[in-house]
């Protein structure tokens, strides 16, 4: 019970620092696209299946996507099984949800336990 306990706490530790992380990366990108002389976004609507069952999870999920510059959760749908996501720039919208995935949501799998 203990070492689950820690291992969790640990996992919230590692989230939090790679939420920093992602923040400021984010947070130059969008600063790059802003002062570009000519920008060039491609911004789309992104649904993302997501595996997340708790309703803790999923809210987790989705303020970490609003609060990363450059991204927005827009809706969960009614099932619990898609996240609708804008992205400021989204060329490759398949690469973004595999980055969400690996950065945030696989971490919050591990913390839901």
């Amino acid at each position: 019970m203990r070492s689950s306990l820690v291992t969790r706490a640990w996992d919230c530790v590692v989230l939090a620092a790679v939420f920093q992380r992602e923040l400021l990366k984010s947070s130059v990108a969008v600063a790059q696209a802003a002062f570009a002389r000519e920008p060039r976004t491609a911004s789309a609507i992104i649904a993302m299946p997501i595996r997340l069952r708790t309703e803790f999870g999923i809210a987790v999920l989705a303020n970490m996507v609003t609060l990363t510059p450059g991204t927005c959760s827009l809706h969960i749908s009614d099932d619990r099984r898609t996240l609708f996501i804008h992205s400021l720039d989204a060329d490759d919208p398949e690469a973004i949800v595999a980055d969400i995935r690996s950065t945030f949501e696989d971490r919050i799998r591990r913390i839901e336990g």
